[in-house]
């Protein structure tokens, strides 16, 4: 049986290469998603699924204090771990952070490899789950919304985006779910605290109130929040999975980077 089923999965035909450490659970959850999806679509050996290359790229600095101009610019420091996973043998580029796509342009016009962003996988994931939603609520760092990554890709593909203002208490209390040095996610790591699911749940609420359907979790550290939350009033999307379902299509040959881009 684990031979015919493992007949069934498509050879690997292109080289994952992730960028991970920002923050430093983002490509913990996002290999988990990986080897899940990957389990789902029928991989029961080791050997069925694909290989992928991770950089651990925690000296990066902090996103959304880049655009802020509170830290030095990503962009190099982008380039130079994927500079680092092309000479590695990656045929594309996973970044699992949200807030670094803020630095796509000026990044990949530096690689020879594609790198593939997570808002495209995240509005087209929306678009073929959910067809009959037009109101996507957005929980996102304030670098994020400041330069409205998820907001121009729902805009693209016919969806009205749905978030805080910058500097409102809701997006305070986001963004303090986040970085409080006490009981923020990138602070207490998979234990997340309890004032902070308080506050997420809080959050969702509020943007139902505004009219959403659905919410995307614009961070991976929302998306660990929001995962260990029962009962929320909407469904969310994990960007990681979104990205996770394309990086195995790509890994397999059943889509191409340039289609991916280009939609």
């Amino acid at each position: 049986m684990a031979n015919s089923i493992a007949a069934r999965i498509n050879p690997q035909t292109a080289m994952p290469g992730i960028i991970g450490g920002v923050g430093p659970l983002a490509h913990i959850q996002f290999e988990q998603i990986l080897l899940n999806r990957s389990c789902q679509r029928g991989a029961c050996r080791d050997q069925d699924h694909p290989e992928w290359i991770l950089m651990n790229a925690t000296q990066i600095p902090d996103r959304t204090q880049s655009i802020q101009g509170m830290a030095p610019d990503c962009a190099p420091w982008l380039v130079k771990y994927g500079h680092r996973l092309e000479r590695a043998g990656a045929d594309f580029l996973i970044v699992t952070c949200n807030t670094a796509h803020a630095f796509y342009a000026a990044v990949q016009s530096q690689l020879t490899i594609p790198w593939i962003p997570l808002m495209g996988a995240t509005s087209q994931c929306i678009r073929e789950q959910y067809p009959p939603v037009r109101r996507v609520g957005i929980l996102a760092t304030d670098g994020t919304l400041q330069t409205q990554l998820y907001h121009k890709s729902l805009s693209q593909v016919g969806l009205k985006p749905v978030s805080p203002a910058l500097s409102s208490p809701m997006q305070k209390r986001i963004m303090q779910s986040i970085y409080h040095p006490e009981w923020g996610i990138k602070t207490t790591g998979v234990q997340v605290s309890k004032k902070a699911l308080l506050d997420l749940t809080h959050a969702t609420h509020w943007l139902k109130d505004q009219g959403a359907e659905v919410i995307i979790a614009g961070c991976t550290e929302l998306s660990v929040g929001l995962a260990q939350i029962p009962d929320l009033p909407l469904p969310w999307i994990d960007p990681l999975t979104a990205i996770a379902d394309m990086t195995l299509d790509l890994a397999h040959g059943q889509r191409t980077a340039e289609a991916l881009i280009a939609a």
